[in-house]
Parts: structure tokens; C-alpha cells; sequence
């Protein structure tokens, strides 16, 4: 084998140690874990995902984060498409300046904002709703899809837009059946940006829900009983909070390389 192809294998096999040893966690015990170092579960157990998928607490915390999560990619993906159309087509006083303004707000950490979001919720109601969530992450999303999207754009000749005006199309028309589809990849890649940031915070998923929202990341927090961690039920749940990601990325894979290979991602 040459070395060329050894190299890879080695860092893939690097990389897939952690999943995997979480995987063989989730179908242990808590004490087995804590017995001490095993390769493979001497106590295969179907107990901890059982747990999971007849708790209410832990199947809906997977059913809320993705509610929320689904509600926040899509309103960031609709309102960045026409917002990264205006920076890539037109000129105007101030462009530049507010195309910057829009990418310092995804530099600022979540937690600069959690007591804000927390106040003005409370205050409309919003408070412990999924809305609430997903429009929190639309402050840091909705800047990264436009990011993407208006590189992506710029890429498209001006002159589409001019011929289809020319063959009677309106603009609402022209945007959703020609201009959209030619940009596909962007839209792959920004669907799947928005996705993995809002799946994975936890801070103002955690801050703006109390009970009927309350996000998977949230009830993980909460494991500990009188005997301690239950470890083995918390491998579980980390188990399958990898599979919704796994599926975005499946589907959006070539989308991602097209990104990287455009330098836009």
C-alpha cells in the first residue's frame, strides 16, 4: 500500500475514533463505562436508547431542536436570497459599509446576547417557544447565508437577469424559476451552514427555553441522578444527535465541495 493512501486512512481512522468510542459507550452500562477501558460492550444493552425513545423529556428535546432549528434555516435562507441579490447586482451609498456591519454580527459570541433575547421575549411572549429560538439564530445565520450566497451570485452574469426581463419575466418569476436553481450550490451550502450552527448552540437554546421548547442539547445537561452521571444514557443521546447532521450533510455534500472549490466557503 502506498504511502500516499495510508496517510489518508490513518487520519480518517483518527478521525472517526471518537464517534465511534461513543457509539460503543451508548450501548454499555453506566458502570461497565466506569469499570474501566473496553474496546467492545461486554454488556451489550438497548436499555439507554430504550430510555430515549419512550422518555418524553428526551424524544421531545430531539423533536423541539428540530422544529426550531428547521424554522431558523429556513427563514434565514428566504431573507438572505434577496438580500445577497441587492449586494451582488446593485450600488448603493453605504454597501460596503453595511455589507460589514451584517458579518460583525456573526463575529460577536452567543453569549453577548442571551440576556437581551431573554429580556425582550419575556416581555412579547415569546418566551419558551420554538420562534423564539429561531429567530435568535437568524442574528448569526442570516449574515453567513449572505455571505455565501452573494458570492455565489456574483458569479452569475448580470446578463441573465437582462434577457429574461427582455422575454416578459417578472422579477418574482425570474428570482424563483431561473436565478435561484442557477445557484443550487449556494443555497446547499448556506442551508447547511445555518443547519450545523443552529443544531449545535446550546447558550440561547438553553437561555430562551424553559419546558415546552427545551432543546435535546438542554435535557443532555441534566443527566446526573443520585448514583451520579449516567453515562451510558448520555452517549445515547450524543449518538443521536450526530444523525440529523449526518443526514444535512449527505445530501449537500457536492454542494460543500463546490463551495470550497469557488473559495466562498
Amino acid at each position: 500500500m502506498q504511502k500516499r493512501t495510508i496517510v489518508p486512512i490513518v487520519y480518517i481512522l483518527f478521525l472517526m475514533l471518537p464517534i465511534y468510542w461513543l457509539v460503543a459507550m451508548s450501548f454499555k452500562t453506566t458502570n461497565e463505562i466506569l469499570a474501566g477501558f473496553s474496546l467492545f460492550p461486554q454488556t451489550f444493552t438497548l436499555e439507554n436508547h430504550q430510555t430515549i425513545f419512550t422518555d418524553p423529556t428526551w424524544y421531545w428535546g430531539y423533536i423541539n431542536s428540530i422544529l426550531y432549528v428547521t424554522m431558523n434555516t429556513v427563514i434565514s435562507v428566504a431573507v438572505s436570497l434577496p438580500a445577497a441579490y441587492a449586494f451582488s447586482r446593485y450600488r448603493f451609498l453605504g454597501d460596503k459599509q453595511l455589507f460589514f456591519w451584517l458579518l460583525t454580527n456573526r463575529m460577536a459570541p452567543a453569549a453577548v446576547f442571551a440576556l437581551p433575547f431573554f429580556q425582550l421575549y419575556s416581555a412579547v411572549g415569546l418566551f419558551d417557544t420554538h420562534l423564539a429560538v429561531a429567530l435568535a439564530h437568524c442574528l448569526f445565520n442570516i449574515p453567513l447565508a449572505v455571505w455565501i450566497l452573494e458570492g455565489f451570485m456574483r458569479g452569475i452574469p448580470k446578463e441573465l437577469d437582462e434577457t429574461a426581463f427582455v422575454d416578459g419575466y417578472s422579477f418574482p418569476r425570474f428570482f424563483a424559476t431561473i436565478f435561484v436553481p442557477s445557484i443550487k450550490a449556494g443555497v446547499g451550502v448556506a442551508v447547511f451552514f445555518c443547519f450545523m450552527f443552529s443544531w449545535v448552540e446550546m447558550l440561547l437554546a438553553k437561555t430562551l427555553t424553559a419546558v415546552e421548547a427545551k432543546p435535546i442539547a438542554a435535557t443532555m445537561t441534566k443527566t446526573a441522578s443520585s448514583a451520579g452521571y449516567e453515562l451510558g444514557l448520555l452517549a445515547a443521546a450524543g449518538t443521536l444527535t450526530i444523525i440529523p447532521g449526518a443526514i444535512v450533510i449527505w445530501f449537500v455534500r457536492n454542494y460543500i465541495a463546490k463551495g470550497f472549490a469557488t473559495g466562498r466557503v
